[in-house]
């Protein structure tokens, strides 16, 4: 039945082919972005969780009272 239906529908192949097309062309688009990044930025982003906040009372981890 469902299998009718999509048949019916006129050009449902075609929308197949824009989407794979679609979805490659936004992949290689991230691929070149990450390959166009510069290292000391990926440095300083990668190590930036691991830093400590300045200016932060340290104390204790216990802010709650």
């Amino acid at each position: 039945m469902i299998q009718h239906l999509v048949s019916a529908i006129g050009g449902i192949a075609m929308l197949g082919v824009i989407s794979v097309c679609l979805f490659f062309v936004v992949f290689g688009v991230a691929v070149l972005w990450a390959f166009c990044l510069k290292k000391p930025f990926l440095t300083s982003m990668s190590s930036l969780p691991l830093e400590d906040e300045t200016g932060a009372d340290t104390k204790g981890a216990n802010h709650h009272g």
